[in-house]
């Protein structure tokens, strides 16, 4: 991966939860939250957090972005800067843009650690394979950065296209890729497949979260995820998954601890190791933090 040799000594204790989000609401920025997710109609900002995270022992997050909005990307990096428990930010730059690297120049911020595009909104499941979207992920790495993948299954083939052609750039899949979780029901096999083709690519990684949205979300059991998770650790590895909570989005079917506590339940047949690097050491050498 993109930053080297990760030593397992110095950072094995630290608890990061690699996928959460803040916002300001207000309708016209997040349109996709609808009326049955009223729940998210509020600010969540990370004085709504912070003691959530103590509670949980969790010592550091990712703030991931939630709008193609390079002023909201700056309003999380000044987050970041006013929260230490923010640990890095994945943004938002226009990556299509014909100016791409100058942009994610004056973006440049300690915190900054990788751009993400949120693919699942693009009706063209082939954006992510347009010259200039690549032409953009292909100037990630010199900037130090990572690219996180969020999209719907019937998207997967073509993100392994894109990570094969850009083997020098570290990727993470969000949420699985959002396979749709029914109680009693078989894993998809297109999505498993597709997920064990993308996953023969060394520079990816997956992100455990977004599960329980993808579930019924008044209606689900922790043992309904194992096979889900079954097919992620069996596609990647325990050195190539990462922790998150989604949160505030994961409120809609769960609260913090009830979403920590499935992967924690689901960790405890793994070996110590494999759970630090699980619930922390993955994320901390995936987006190069500073143990």
């Amino acid at each position: 991966m993109r930053h080297g040799p990760w030593d397992a000594r110095r950072i094995a204790d630290v608890r990061i939860d690699a996928h959460q989000h803040f916002w300001r609401y207000n309708q016209a920025d997040l349109p996709w939250i609808t009326a049955e997710m009223s729940v998210l109609m509020a600010d969540h900002l990370p004085e709504n957090l912070a003691p959530i995270l103590a509670a949980e022992e969790i010592d550091g997050t990712i703030l991931v972005q939630a709008r193609h909005s390079e002023d909201e990307t700056r309003w999380l990096l000044e987050l970041a800067d006013q929260n230490p428990f923010i640990r890095g930010v994945v943004g938002w730059v226009d990556l299509s843009h014909c100016d791409v690297d100058g942009r994610l120049q004056r973006m440049q911020h300690p915190k900054l650690r990788g751009i993400r595009h949120i693919l699942q909104d693009e009706p063209d499941p082939d954006f992510m394979l347009h010259t200039a979207f690549r032409s953009g992920i292909s100037r990630l790495a010199d900037h130090g950065l990572t690219y996180d993948l969020l999209l719907f299954p019937a998207y997967l083939r073509g993100a392994s296209s894109l990570v094969a052609e850009h083997s020098h750039v570290s990727f993470v899949l969000d949420h699985l890729g959002k396979p749709p979780v029914l109680a009693g029901r078989d894993v998809p096999r297109g999505w498993r497949d597709d997920l064990r083709r993308l996953a023969d690519h060394g520079n990816v990684m997956c992100k455990i979260s977004g599960m329980v949205t993808e579930a019924v979300w008044s209606d689900w059991s922790p043992e309904d995820f194992n096979p889900y998770l079954d097919a992620v650790m069996s596609s990647f590895g325990p050195d190539r998954v990462m922790f998150g909570t989604d949160w505030p989005v994961c409120l809609l079917a769960a609260d913090y601890a009830g979403v920590l506590g499935i992967v924690e339940q689901y960790a405890k047949e793994m070996t110590p190791e494999h759970r630090e690097a699980l619930f922390g050491g993955n994320a901390a050498r995936f987006y190069g933090l500073d143990p």
